[in-house]
């Protein structure tokens, strides 16, 4: 990190050299080093980690306990929301890849992304700040699901989405597809205000194996519709149901898959596999189907 003299960094914070001085000794933070003349060097890194969080409590103590908590390290959530609440679009860009230098792009989306938009989400009257993380978000994602490579896998998965713009369900149902589409997995995700009895083609077309509700807009009458022609088609599908789509009463037999794309990714994909398995038994003789129940 660059080294900054007291009179810049006092220049940077709106203070005066012996303002910051006091807050070293009273605080020990920001904490300088000392050049060969003796002189105050400050770490460029803590100057701007206090600056944004002194103009965020405009409280003096307060600011520097969150400076002090966010630190550098690894671009974590709390310092994206900072550049999202700014609508700093760069600086928010910049700390997402860097963020993927140190952690894989799922563990981005899971422990940075999605926190960061998820804690600008004050209540449902909307806010420039959420909306603005949202739609930064979303773009973000979409320019990497353009360039995940081609599926590898025979299975397929089909998502009924009835989130909303602006729902933080959107961003996470947005986030699976993501995942499911970089470990080879065909995904179509559709709203789930479609008219069930035009769903023919692009079930022919999918073939799934797997259904998916994702968001908590749609009725349990609009939801039944949609299972109900999914499930006419040839295939069997099994349904689950992703961050709360349906009531949890205990009496359905849906399988849950929680709100992290992470663990419903790996969910999904091991399911998949295992219905790949189970058909490979079904249909082979029975010497082949004996040695792969054995292999299970």
């Amino acid at each position: 990190m660059s080294g900054i003299r007291t009179n810049a960094a006092a220049v940077m914070l709106g203070v005066s050299p012996n303002t910051l001085r006091s807050w070293e000794r009273r605080f020990g933070y920001p904490s300088p080093s000392r050049t060969s003349g003796g002189h105050r060097q400050y770490e460029l890194h803590e100057i701007e980690a206090l600056k944004q969080a002194f103009e965020e409590t405009h409280n003096v103590s307060s600011a520097i306990a969150l400076a002090r908590q966010r630190g550098v390290g690894l671009p974590s959530a709390s310092r994206l929301g900072v550049a999202l609440t700014r609508f700093e679009e760069e600086k928010a860009a910049q700390l997402l890849e860097e963020s993927m230098a140190l952690r894989s792009l799922e563990r981005t989306i899971e422990e940075v992304l999605l926190p960061a938009v998820g804690e600008l989400q004050i209540d449902d009257a909307g806010q420039p700040e959420y909306e603005f993380a949202w739609r930064f978000a979303t773009g973000w994602i979409s320019a990497l699901r353009r360039v995940a490579p081609p599926a590898s896998r025979d299975e397929a998965v089909l998502i009924f989405d009835s989130s909303i713009p602006c729902d933080l369900d959107a961003l996470r149902v947005q986030g699976l597809e993501l995942m499911l589409r970089r470990v080879g997995i065909k995904t179509l995700v559709l709203t789930a205000g479609l008219d069930p009895a035009r769903l023919g083609r692009a079930l022919r077309a999918l073939r799934p194996s797997a259904l998916v509700l994702g968001g908590r807009r749609a009725s349990l009458d609009t939801i039944g519709r949609l299972v109900y022609a999914a499930r006419s088609g040839e295939r069997a599908l099994e349904v689950f149901d992703f961050g709360g789509a349906l009531p949890d009463t205990g009496a359905s037999t849906v399988r849950r898959l929680g709100e992290s794309p992470m663990l419903a990714c790996e969910t999904l994909l091991a399911r998949v596999g295992e219905r790949r398995q189970e058909r490979v038994v079904a249909d082979a003789d029975p010497l082949t189907a004996r040695r792969a129940l054995l292999s299970i």
